[in-house]
């Protein structure tokens, strides 16, 4: 059996769709994960992995942006919520980290999104 808890939990103005990408966010770590964020100010960028609390179901298939006029595409074609694990993730700039908060801009998560982990955006990860 697989078991994941969160990290930590997402604090935004954030209770329905908003321009995510101008959204700035505070990712609050959990004090028993605190010691994993050393160093983490060093990181331009960063992945959030997060859970899609608010989603209940999902289909294979989707209208990409909930849009019916746009033709169907499989979900793992997608950035949909509503997939079988529920797991999002999203590239974001860390802006700056007060102990246990990072603020990040442009996570595409509402408030209360639990934290699933954290990884730097490293070189490898660059796109050429």
């Amino acid at each position: 059996m697989m078991e994941i808890k969160p990290i930590g939990y997402v604090k935004n103005d954030a209770e329905k769709d908003v321009d995510f990408d101008e959204l700035i966010s505070r990712v609050e770590v959990l004090p028993d994960y605190v010691d994993g964020l050393y160093r983490i100010e060093e990181c331009d960028e960063l992945e959030i992995i997060f859970y899609f609390h608010k989603s209940n179901s999902y289909k294979l298939r989707v209208h990409p942006h909930h849009d019916p006029t746009q033709p169907e595409v499989g979900v793992f074609s997608s950035r949909s919520p509503n997939r079988p694990n529920f797991l999002g993730l999203t590239r974001v700039k860390l802006l700056r980290r007060d102990g246990n908060v990072l603020f990040v801009k442009g996570l595409d998560a509402f408030n209360g999104t639990p934290v699933i982990d954290i990884k730097p955006v490293t070189r490898r990860d660059q796109r050429k």
